[in-house]
């Protein structure tokens, strides 16, 4: 494996790929540096923190740490001024054994590899000058092969002609011989060149190329071990504190230890003893006198008038199902597995027909490239039929790269269609006929609510809002009567109610419909009195009960 060999021809590409090899090392160090200094904030934010706490020197503090619970306190303050201290080591030395280890070495692979490039780019010159020296002695030959053509013409038109001089014959000749020898001079010329450029061109090819390639290759290889080394250095310096630290938190723990709760009562009883002895049983003392016996204020009807428990909003609230709460959403997958499996499957396949599309398309400009190669073949004067390789290999690569690319959507689909169980008849019906009995624009609430794509948005209509409120008034005084089931349902897929007021379902089971779809593609079901929520309609096989209230049926 040499890229001498196995990448002669992609100069343009390696010079590509090493500089974004040094960009990712670059990137490495800032983010080592960017480490470093929080590793710094956080030591100074741990001293500020402890110094903040520590006892302030001839005050009441003081002799508050006289208290073995305090005391730990004080040692937890002291042992996070050394827990701090390790993270100002880790700081130090990534700085010195990664930072600028790391950023002394980016210098000299920068100098490396220009060096190497330079040194390509003056073999590719080389070989672009004699190539143009071939070129020039080519040109040259032709065209001396020309002018000797038409002297000889010239020659021989003039010795035909009787009306001529012989002098002027002899004229025509020599210069004849002239223009052949210079023809032949031409030639030898051109020869020798096209051996020379033939050399240099192997030398170029299979010597000078690839050894500068496995130069390059070897300097890639040493980026690759540095930066794999200085990633190990990195968890290394955490490592070598981590003892270190561990003896700081046994000492926080050994402190806490030797908190004594008696100790602690002890030295609160030696501060605040008084010494007295409690006081004696008080005499009884006889006022006996006339009793004047007055309503009091506090009597019971003042107490049931003034007693009546105070109405309160707001305590209670029961929870209403709202599944129609806005997802955040992130960037779409490439094999679309954020959705659904039947809009999953639905997705691969479009992405599959456009890929096919795109690849009927290519192949129809290369069939139209390689036609007009061949007028041009038959009918050289109409162009140059080298000229269309290039374009024509350009369209075979795209090609392939679509190929690839359909073959992996493809492979992506028949998984879907593997895990996707056969829909019964009857399931196929009420789709449909819920297809054609709910389309996009039936109102904007449904729109509002779920997006195309499956996600779902928080728009819901000022009257809506005034429900909620309501309702929740109401259950303060009454408790909500439980919808009816109007049917059942068989779950077609797995769902995993991840969302306020969705319901998680396996495959297979089988639930209680007690709110049909709305037309927002949700339907609600529960498991039992305690368990409720909404589904995808399309996530279940719903069976209404045609005597229920309210209930619809899909014929």
């Amino acid at each position: 494996m040499s890229w001498g060999t196995e990448l002669w021809d992609q100069f343009d590409n390696l010079e590509k790929h090493t500089q974004w090899g040094i960009d990712i090392l670059e990137k490495y160090i800032k983010f080592v540096k960017e480490r470093t200094e929080i590793e710094l904030s956080y030591a100074k934010q741990l001293r500020n923190l402890a110094k903040k706490y520590q006892p302030k020197k001839n005050s009441k503090e003081e002799e508050e740490y006289r208290y073995t619970a305090c005391k730990a306190f004080l040692s937890t303050l002291n042992e996070m001024n050394d827990y701090a201290g390790q993270h100002e080591v880790i700081s130090e030395n990534m700085t010195s054994n990664i930072t600028v280890e790391l950023a002394r070495y980016v210098q000299e692979l920068k100098q490396e590899r220009k060096s190497y490039f330079h040194d390509g780019r003056k073999a590719q010159q080389h070989i672009e000058i004699c190539w143009k020296q071939l070129e020039s002695s080519k040109r040259r030959f032709e065209r001396d092969c020309k002018e000797a053509d038409r002297a000889q013409q010239y020659f021989e038109k003039m010795d035909a002609d009787i009306n001529v001089t012989k002098a002027d014959v002899e004229k025509a000749r020599q210069q004849a011989q002239v223009r052949h020898q210079m023809a032949e001079d031409s030639k030898a010329d051109y020869s020798s060149i096209l051996q020379k450029f033939n050399h240099e061109q192997h030398e170029y090819y299979y010597t000078h190329i690839p050894n500068i390639f496995q130069k390059i290759q070897e300097m890639e290889e040493r980026r690759i071990v540095r930066i794999g080394e200085s990633m190990k250095t990195y968890a290394e310096v955490d490592r070598q504190v981590i003892p270190i630290i561990g003896k700081c938190l046994d000492e926080i723990v050994k402190a806490a230890e030797s908190i004594d709760q008696k100790n602690d009562s002890q030295l609160v009883i030696e501060a605040y003893k008084s010494g007295f002895e409690p006081p004696g049983d008080i005499e009884f003392e006889d006022y006996t006198q006339p009793m004047k016996r007055t309503v009091s204020d506090n009597s019971l009807s003042n107490f049931r008038g003034e007693g009546k428990p105070e109405l309160k909003f707001g305590g209670k609230s029961k929870g209403k199902l709202w599944p129609f709460i806005k997802k955040n959403k992130g960037a779409t997958p490439e094999d679309f597995s954020n959705l659904p499996p039947e809009q999953r499957r639905k997705k691969l396949q479009q992405k599959v027909d456009e890929l096919n599309k795109e690849i009927q398309k290519e192949m129809d400009q290369r069939d139209a490239i390689t036609k007009m190669k061949d007028v041009y073949l038959k009918n050289p004067q109409m162009g140059d039929p080298a000229s269309l390789d290039h374009k024509l290999t350009e369209v075979s690569q795209n090609i392939e790269k679509l190929r690839l690319e359909a073959q992996k959507f493809e492979a992506w689909l028949a998984e879907v269609e593997g895990r996707l169980p056969a829909r019964s008849e009857q399931a196929r019906r009420q789709s449909g006929m819920f297809d054609a009995q709910n389309p996009a624009t039936v109102n904007s609430c449904a729109q509002d609510r779920e997006s195309p794509d499956g996600s779902y948005t928080e728009e819901q209509s000022q009257e809506g809002e005034g429900k909620v409120l309501a309702t929740d008034f109401d259950d303060e005084f009454d408790e909500e009567e439980p919808l009816p089931a109007i049917g059942t349902c068989k779950a077609l897929y797995t769902f995993e109610g991840q969302n306020e007021g969705t319901i998680s379902v396996a495959e297979g089971e089988t639930l209680y419909v007690i709110e049909e779809d709305k037309g927002d593609g949700w339907t609600r079901i529960r498991r039992n009195e305690d368990e409720e929520g909404y589904v995808p309609t399309s996530y279940v096989e719903v069976y209404l009960d045609k005597n229920a209230k309210g209930a619809k049926t899909y014929i």
